[in-house]
């Protein structure tokens, strides 16, 4: 089944609710746990699920995310007709960029057609989780279907943010609603809705009539949620694949995290440092790919002035040195630096961030290559934050890559 399968992973959306993060890279290439990309989570789903076809969609400021894919990524081996291949939108259709998911795919239709694939993964590049794809595959076969959503139960209170579905005891989907106001909950459970996580196996004519269907309506968003799903629920075979059951190679933590905004992108990290962690990313069994550079070890250090170097409950990256500053609850990408007395607390540090002697670093998220002076506060006084940086809902600081105090 494997062999018949192309994948094409969505990953051009601009991610604005994300910025400033975002402001010099796309979503799924923004770094996340340390040492990862985004976008490395659904990239290794496909490794350890066998779907070895892969085609990754990109568009806005897709540089950083197209040399990370053929730095980290290129492992697979054409002769045997396996590829990570970045497309950037060809434009065969018209002249515009992609106007929604199902207009991606649209304009990239020719490749997925002359592939000779029966099934078509399609994929979301900026989630993070892990799921063995393949027990998916297996029921979309089993069942004869056109279409299976995976799906997965979240908080009615939640809801209206997601695609809701309901099905029936065979897992049919009789109902679609993208984002409702008020959503259907669960038959035995009335606090809960069950809601689409933008992962979707179509068989290839029903999605290329689909596509087809949907390019010629001008009132449609060519979107898969708002237009193509509901558009297939009265004449196709939908169903449900639920997501996090005992089915698959994967730990079954059920975990799974749409980052699109600074406080969410912030949690997830933070997720990362619980005595258990809700994602376990030391299952030997399906460790997460990402491209490593050639860095010496981390390092704690006393400084000259007698201050140990120390961090607690912190992920420490290769090429961290910690001389004689602490960093507590944090996570530290690589080549970061904190000096002698400064202190970095409840953050997330990019690469090649030099936190200056005496800084006091707190709720902050830090991109790239930054140099925060010696002495300088970020996160104490969030008046004189706001006048400097963004600050998002729930208090968390952003300074952005190469910003100069």
């Amino acid at each position: 089944m494997k062999k018949e399968a192309i994948t094409v992973i969505l990953a051009g959306g601009v991610g604005s609710r994300l910025s400033p993060l975002t402001d010099h890279r796309a979503k799924p290439a923004v770094p996340f746990g340390g040492k990862y990309r985004i976008i490395d989570f659904t990239l290794t789903n496909c490794l350890h699920s066998g779907l070895r076809r892969v085609l990754v969609l990109t568009q806005y400021k897709s540089h950083s995310l197209q040399k990370h894919l053929r730095d980290g990524w290129s492992i697979f081996n054409p002769e045997l007709g396996e590829y990570i291949t970045a497309v950037p939108p060809q434009m065969r259709t018209g002249e515009s960029w992609y106007q929604g998911t199902a207009d991606a795919i649209y304009q990239n239709l020719y490749l997925l057609t002359r592939s000779e694939a029966k099934y078509v993964v399609v994929l979301s590049g900026d989630h993070i989780y892990r799921m063995d794809y393949e027990p998916m595959l297996k029921q979309h076969v089993e069942n004869e279907a056109d279409l299976t959503v995976a799906c997965m139960e979240v908080p009615k209170a939640e809801a209206n943010a997601f695609g809701v579905m309901s099905i029936d005891e065979y897992q049919r989907v009789y109902s679609f609603t993208e984002k409702p106001e008020n959503p259907q909950a669960i038959p035995n459970n009335p606090e809960a809705c069950l809601a689409s996580m933008g992962i979707y196996i179509f068989s290839m004519k029903a999605l290329e009539e689909a596509l087809e269907k949907d390019a010629l309506s001008s009132a449609s968003s060519h979107d898969f949620g708002k237009d193509i799903i509901p558009g297939l629920i009265d004449g196709e075979r939908v169903y449900a694949y639920q997501f996090g059951g005992s089915a698959g190679r994967v730990s079954q933590d059920a975990y799974w995290r749409d980052v699109g905004t600074i406080d969410s992108f912030y949690q997830a990290n933070m997720d990362l440092l619980s005595y258990y962690p809700p994602m376990d990313l030391y299952q030997k069994e399906w460790p997460i790919r990402t491209y490593e550079q050639q860095l010496p070890p981390a390092r704690t250090v006393s400084s000259p002035a007698g201050n140990e170097g120390i961090f607690i409950n912190s992920i420490i990256s290769n090429g961290v040195a910690i001389k004689g500053g602490s960093a507590q609850n944090s996570v530290l990408f690589p080549k970061v630096k904190v000096e002698n007395a400064a202190v970095v607390i409840n953050s997330i540090v990019f690469e090649g961030v030099v936190v200056g002697e005496g800084a006091h670093i707190e709720n902050c998220i830090i991109d790239k290559d930054v140099v925060i002076p010696p002495g300088t506060e970020i996160g104490v006084n969030p008046k004189q934050d706001a006048e400097r940086f963004v600050i998002s809902p729930k208090g968390v600081v952003v300074i952005p890559s190469d910003y100069q105090f």
